[in-house]
């Protein structure tokens, strides 16, 4: 059995795309922040109040797979899973998909830093704790 990933819908908008009407692919990255900002939010974690405790999240890398392109007035799902966890950092599973068809493919670890110095720090326990339960990748 599969555990559920966390779940964002969208939609691609005029301002999402290119000339022939796809999704500038730059623009994915930006729904797949939205995933990631969002699964925060649902924990019950404001990206303003991580800031003013002294928390922030960078993304430190990104492996990207675009695989078929998104169009003009498609609904979009973005699936975020946690791939792996550790005190400083976390790597993100998730994918874009339309329906049921996978357009992209990504793994994205980011670290937790303290915003006034730049540099990494362990993350609060309760968050940690929060993440470590969520669902791996879908299968």
């Amino acid at each position: 059995m599969t555990a559920t990933p966390f779940t964002v819908q969208l939609r691609v908008y005029y301002e999402d795309t290119d000339a022939a009407g796809i999704v500038y692919y730059a623009n994915y990255l930006r729904f797949i922040e939205r995933g990631r900002t969002e699964l925060l939010r649902a924990l019950g974690h404001d990206q303003n109040a991580l800031m003013k405790e002294g928390i922030a999240f960078a993304v430190r890398s990104a492996n990207v797979e675009f695989l078929k392109p998104a169009k003009l007035d498609d609904l979009l799902t973005v699936e975020t899973t946690i791939e792996s966890l550790g005190r400083a950092q976390v790597t993100f599973a998730q994918r874009v998909l339309r329906a049921k068809e996978v357009l992209l493919d990504a793994k994205i670890r980011v670290a937790c830093i303290d915003p006034a110095l730049g540099k990494p720090i362990a993350m609060p326990r309760s968050l940690h704790q929060q993440l470590s339960a969520l669902p791996g990748p879908a299968q």
